[in-house]
C-alpha cells in the first residue's frame, strides 16, 4: 500500500490511528465536542474530553460517537476519519487507503456502516479486521501458523475473547463487558459506600489510579471530589483500592465466566497450545491492576499483559497495511 495510508482502532474509548512509515500518529480519547446548532466539529479527543458533562446545553454538545465498539454515530464518525486523514497531512486533504479494527461480534450491518462511513471520508480502499486478530498481529503472534493463540481484548465498550489460528478466529465471543462497565460500577459503588454523586471521569480516573481487581495488590488511596447525594453539596471522600475492588471484581468474574465458556468450546488440540504459550491480554483494560493474576487463578492457565496493550490493535493494523498478502487473508470486509 502507498504511504500515507492509515491502521485505525475507531475504540470506544479512544481513537488510536498507525500511519504507514511513522508508526503510532495519534492517541485521543473517544469524543467530539459538536456546535450544537450547525451540529459542526469543534473539538477531538483530549480537548473535548475536558468538555464532557461541562457545556452549555443550548451551545456546545460533547458527543462519544462510538457505543459499544459500533458506530452510534455515522455522519460523526464520517467527519472524525477526515479530521484524521487533514490533520496527519498538515491541513491538507488526501484520499488514503485504510485498514479498521472492530469488535468480533459485529454484524455486517454495522461492518458496512464503518466501511461506508471510511468511503464517504475519502478512503479509496478500505479493509475491515476483527480486534483480536489485529491485536494478535500487532503483539508479534504469527496468526497464519496452526497454532492455537488466544487473545482477550478487553476495551471501552467491548471485551473480545478469541483463539485464533490458521489466520482466523476458531472460536470467539464479543461481550459489553469491559472499561466503561467498570466505570458504571464504581459511580454506583461510590455513591452506596459514600453516599457521593461522581462523574464517568472521576470514575475512570479512579479505576486508572487505584483499581486492583487482586487482593495481593498493592492498596493505593486517592482523594475524590463529587457531589453529596443527600445535600448536595460538593465534599471530598477518600477511596482505596480495597473499596475498589468491591466494586468491580463481580464485573471481572462475569468477564471470567465468558472466557472459560470460549475455552469449554476450544478444540482439544488447541486447548493444547493455549495451555502451553498462555493468554495474552491486551487493550486499556489489561491494565487493570491484577487482572492477569485473577484470570489465571480462575482459569488456571498462565497469564500475561501485553506490551503496551492500549496500542496492539492499531500496530496490527500498521502491520497488515505492509503486508498486503496477510491483509487480504484476515480481512473480513470490505474493498472499494
Amino acid at each position: 500500500m502507498a504511504k500515507n495510508d492509515l491502521g485505525i482502532d475507531l475504540g470506544t474509548a479512544n481513537f488510536i490511528v498507525y500511519q504507514q512509515g511513522k508508526g503510532i500518529v495519534l492517541d485521543e480519547p473517544s469524543v467530539v465536542a459538536l456546535e450544537k446548532r450547525t451540529n459542526k466539529i469543534l473539538a477531538i479527543g483530549s480537548e473535548a474530553k475536558e468538555m464532557f458533562g461541562k457545556t452549555p446545553e443550548d451551545k456546545i454538545v460533547a458527543v462519544k460517537p462510538m457505543r459499544d465498539g459500533v458506530i452510534a454515530d455515522y455522519t460523526i464518525i464520517s467527519e472524525v476519519l477526515k479530521y484524521f486523514m487533514k490533520k496527519l497531512n498538515k491541513g491538507t486533504f488526501f484520499k488514503c487507503n485504510m485498514v479498521i479494527g472492530i469488535p468480533t461480534k459485529t454484524t455486517s450491518v454495522e461492518q458496512w456502516a464503518v466501511y461506508d462511513a471510511a468511503v464517504k471520508a475519502g478512503a479509496k480502499r478500505v479493509h475491515i479486521v476483527l480486534e483480536p486478530t489485529a491485536a494478535a498481529i500487532g503483539i508479534g503472534l504469527d496468526v497464519m501458523k496452526p497454532i492455537g493463540n488466544m487473545i482477550v481484548d478487553i476495551g471501552g465498550g467491548t471485551t473480545d475473547i478469541a483463539v485464533i489460528s490458521l489466520g482466523g478466529i476458531v472460536v470467539g465471543d464479543s461481550i459489553k463487558l469491559a472499561g466503561n462497565t467498570l466505570d458504571e460500577a464504581i459511580v454506583r459503588g461510590v455513591r452506596r459506600m459514600f453516599g457521593l454523586i461522581i462523574g464517568e471521569s472521576t470514575a475512570e480516573e479512579i479505576k486508572i489510579s487505584v483499581g486492583k481487581v487482586h487482593l495481593d495488590v498493592e492498596d493505593l488511596e486517592l482523594e475524590i471530589r463529587g457531589r453529596d447525594a443527600v445535600t448536595g453539596l460538593p465534599r471530598t471522600e477518600k477511596v482505596t483500592s480495597s473499596d475498589v475492588y468491591k466494586m468491580i471484581r463481580p464485573t471481572v468474574d462475569n468477564i471470567v465466566a465468558r472466557l472459560k465458556l470460549v475455552l469449554e468450546k476450544t478444540p482439544p488440540e488447541l486447548s493444547a497450545d493455549i495451555v502451553q504459550h498462555g493468554i495474552v491480554l491486551t487493550g486499556g483494560g489489561a491494565l487493570l491492576r491484577g487482572i492477569d493474576k485473577a484470570i489465571e487463578e480462575e482459569i488456571g492457565v498462565p497469564c500475561r499483559v501485553a506490551e503496551d496493550p492500549l496500542l496492539c490493535v492499531a500496530k496490527g493494523t500498521g502491520v497488515l497495511l505492509e503486508d498486503e498478502g496477510l491483509l487480504r487473508h484476515v480481512a473480513v470486509a470490505y474493498e472499494a
